[in-house]
């Protein structure tokens, strides 16, 4: 009988210890992702005058690398505001399922600068490590100050993409020098999102890795997903308008994230345009037209012109 208890207790025992270096590996992969070549160039989307970049994180100071497209430069007049794209988890400046570039040139067109960055851990930037929005908001910060230290006179306002617009409303909520935000398809909350997604993403059952991945990795990262929870930043965001934007058939993060934050948002200064059958960050590909009139009015209606 003793034989019995001690060798299942052996073996619950050796299905813990599985199971946490599982999450382990599993948890390390998904702070670490591949980084993805920055393979294609302005000039492939007509736009032809660019600067390369590089500017420090806020903070930590890890060298960001990215482009900056001048309007007036490319032949547009000049509104005296420059966008800072802020891309979506594993990906890149290039933001593909857009593609970014693309939707810079229409913009480029309505007169205003724009500049795109990889964040730590992407495309050419420094760093080895990915928190979900944690760091990325020195990141986003380091933009910004990168762009007041040129052109101080400038505007500025931000669109995030998934992680990047989760992003972009924690750094405004940080930085009164942002004056708008375009969030397209953010998430309500790291930590919510984690508990109730993590297995789409790791592949395995939600119980016990959820938990473990959960309780591991800020532990062996030292980094904290609870302090990433865009329904705070926003409820802070009282002057500075926030559109949302969200495909309703979006499976990755429900379209319920941005009505949510909206619902928490000042209804004064905030929007939300839910995109119908539109899935993760695509609905900039499926409506092209009404995506690039829809920020372009929203920017007008919002932006007070700069002297």
């Amino acid at each position: 009988m003793e034989l019995i208890v001690l060798f299942v207790g052996g073996m619950m025992l050796l299905s813990v210890l599985v199971a946490a270096v599982l999450s382990l590996v599993v948890g390390w992969k998904l702070t670490h992702p591949p980084r993805k070549p920055v393979a294609v160039r302005p000039e492939q989307y007509g736009i032809d005058v660019y600067e390369e970049i590089a500017f420090p994180s806020r903070q930590d100071g890890l060298l960001l690398r990215g482009w900056y497209f001048s309007a007036k430069a490319n032949g547009q007049s000049d509104s005296g505001y420059t966008l800072i794209f802020a891309h979506g988890y594993s990906q890149n400046r290039l933001e593909p399922h857009l593609p970014a570039l693309s939707l810079a040139k229409e913009l480029l067109g309505s007169g205003y600068d724009v500049l795109m960055f990889d964040f730590r851990n992407a495309g050419m930037s420094e760093g080895n490590v990915t928190t979900i929005g944690l760091f990325e908001q020195n990141d986003l910060l380091g933009a910004v100050d990168y762009v007041k230290q040129r052109f101080a006179e400038r505007g500025i306002g931000l669109i995030g993409f998934s992680m990047g617009a989760a992003t972009a409303l924690l750094a405004a909520a940080r930085e009164p020098r942002i004056n708008a935000v375009i969030a397209d398809s953010p998430f309500y909350s790291l930590p919510a999102y984690l508990r109730e997604n993590l297995s789409v993403w790791t592949g395995l059952p939600r119980f016990p890795f959820n938990w473990l991945i959960m309780k591991l990795i800020p532990w062996l990262m030292r980094i904290d997903p609870e302090a990433v929870n865009p329904w705070q930043a926003v409820q802070r965001l009282v002057s500075c308008p926030v559109l949302f934007i969200h495909g309703r058939a979006d499976t990755t993060i429900p379209w319920e994230n941005s009505k949510n934050l909206y619902e928490l948002s000042d209804k004064r200064t905030a929007e939300l345009w839910l995109v119908p059958a539109s899935g993760h960050v695509r609905s900039y590909a499926s409506q092209p037209k009404r995506y690039v009139q829809t920020v372009q009015a929203f920017l007008k209606r919002k932006l007070p012109p700069v002297r």
